[in-house]
């Protein structure tokens, strides 16, 4: 039996930002997610219409032993989301977005908004909060990234932000 070696920790954030997929469409991206939000201990919020199953079956096959670790909630639509967290300010994430992820200002509890991988978020949606629409810029011609890929990005900078990794707080 291997030994068990000791792993990097962070301190728990307070009120962690909120990881909202509107839509998703691809059981494997929301998984990685999931396991983002487990890794970090933040909420995981899934909007909207769903792309596959979360029943305790579907995820037990597809191997997501994490999956009880994960602060899971469902809302029908973004007015419901919005009516369960009138507090948290959205943040919104799509390829077409102007700033960068990078020039956003986190604040504990703020929802940290992602669109599905066909489509991205809605128009209507982006031009409702114009100025709290970012991008993860890009050098290739690839149209956007993963959205496993870009959530992880985006929460992982903004938990920087919030002082999760100050080298001296990190236990190792």
């Amino acid at each position: 039996m291997a030994k068990e070696r000791p792993r990097l920790r962070a301190p728990r954030v307070a009120d962690p930002p909120r990881i909202v997929l509107l839509d998703p469409e691809i059981p494997q991206n929301t998984g990685n997610i999931a396991r983002l939000a487990a890794a970090l201990q933040c909420p995981l919020h899934l909007v909207g219409r769903l792309g596959f199953s979360i029943d305790e079956k579907a995820v037990r096959r597809a191997g997501l032993d994490y999956w009880p670790l994960v602060d899971l909630h469902r809302h029908l639509d973004m007015a419901h989301f919005r009516h369960a967290h009138p507090d948290s300010r959205l943040r919104l994430f799509s390829a077409v977005g102007a700033k960068s992820y990078l020039e956003a200002r986190y604040e504990p509890g703020d929802a940290l908004l992602f669109g599905c991988e066909s489509v991205g978020l809605p128009d209507a949606l982006l031009a409702e909060h114009p100025g709290e629409v970012y991008g993860i810029p890009t050098i290739g011609g690839v149209r956007s990234l993963n959205l496993a890929n870009a959530a992880s990005i985006v929460v992982y900078e903004a938990f920087r932000q919030l002082g999760a990794f100050d080298a001296a707080a990190l236990d190792g």
